[in-house]
């Protein structure tokens, strides 16, 4: 028998040996090495950095010393980077050596206690997205002037990221398509996330409200009217407008950092998007919703990262002192 003129695929496997698999499978080993796109792009940024500090202080970045990763590791620690940051460079670095199936420096006891070191003392000066509460959003709504196409883009983005618990990459990749409106509810169907990488269909409910001023629901729908079309990217940039006519949406899908901008221009330079999602877990925990409830929308898969979520440290509001029947 022939044999195929294709060649088979070689993986390294966690364990660093290399496993020799048949070319049909090429695609899919492709896929599960090199993870999402998004990841890819992340990875790469950080490679070049590695490369760079490297080559700066003449040292092998391919394969890499643990004592070589800790020294970068240690760099970027000194130049204030955010320890998920951190975390994400030596992600990147350990992808590199399975791509090439190479022992990874990162798998070491003594890289693990560095980044222990880092995160005792980075982590005390990393400061998390703060939780705005419900009547500072209305706030924000109110101020809005919802007459203009823009004011309609911004409250519904806000009222629609906040009621839905959504990240901004899950805001920005929404498509006018993805939203299918219930009697109960307005379902958003999610084709990816952040926790969802293979493409599993995943829903969010958004509920109406009772007052229509601060309705996420009835938000959208104003905002999908504005857009009049039946696909496309849900929240875009707008045109520039003139005094005679107001900016109009355009066809270009909003950055991850426009949600970001838009979110402190409404609420405050304090809040960033991720308030958008740390707010709801707040409120939602406050207001006595069950984990599993929470879960169900915000798409965690466990009950501590609801805990990581929630702000409840203002020892005023949060406190079973005051519950103690005295």
């Amino acid at each position: 028998m022939e044999k195929s003129a294709q060649l088979a695929v070689v993986v390294p496997t966690r364990n660093h040996a290399l496993v020799e698999l048949p070319p049909s499978v090429a695609k899919y080993v492709e896929a599960g090495l090199h993870g999402a796109e998004n990841t890819k792009r992340g990875y790469a940024a950080d490679l070049r950095s590695f490369q760079d500090f490297c080559e700066h202080h003449n040292l092998v970045h391919l394969p890499a010393d643990v004592t070589t990763v800790a020294a970068y590791v240690s760099q970027l620690a000194d130049r204030g980077l955010k320890l998920a940051t951190i975390r994400r460079h030596v992600a990147a670095i350990s992808k590199l050596h399975q791509l090439a199936g190479q022992p990874s420096p990162t798998n070491h006891e003594a890289l693990s206690v560095v980044l222990d070191g880092v995160a005792r003392v980075v982590g005390k000066r990393q400061r998390q997205a703060p939780a705005f509460t419900v009547a500072e959003l209305k706030q924000a709504i109110r101020a809005m002037d919802i007459t203009t196409p823009t004011g309609l883009r911004d409250r519904a983005l806000l009222l629609l990221g906040f009621a839905g618990a959504f990240r901004r990459s899950e805001l920005v990749a929404l498509n006018v398509e993805d939203i299918e409106l219930t009697r109960q509810a307005l379902v958003i169907h999610l084709r990816r996330s952040k926790t969802n990488q293979y493409g599993y269909e995943e829903d969010k409910a958004v509920f109406y409200a009772p007052s229509a001023d601060y309705c996420p629901v009835r938000a959208v729908q104003e905002w999908m009217e504005c857009l009049d079309r039946t696909s496309g990217p849900l929240f875009t940039r707008m045109s520039r407008g003139n005094t005679q006519r107001p900016a109009q949406p355009g066809k270009a899908r909003l950055s991850d950092q426009s949600v970001n901008d838009l979110v402190q221009l409404h609420l405050g330079p304090a809040y960033t998007a991720h308030s958008l999602r740390a707010s709801f877990v707040t409120v939602a925990v406050e207001a006595g919703q069950s984990n599993k409830a929470i879960k169900n929308q915000t798409k965690q898969k466990t009950d501590a990262m609801i805990e990581r979520y929630a702000r409840l440290d203002d020892v005023k509001r949060f406190n079973a002192a005051q519950n103690l029947g005295l």
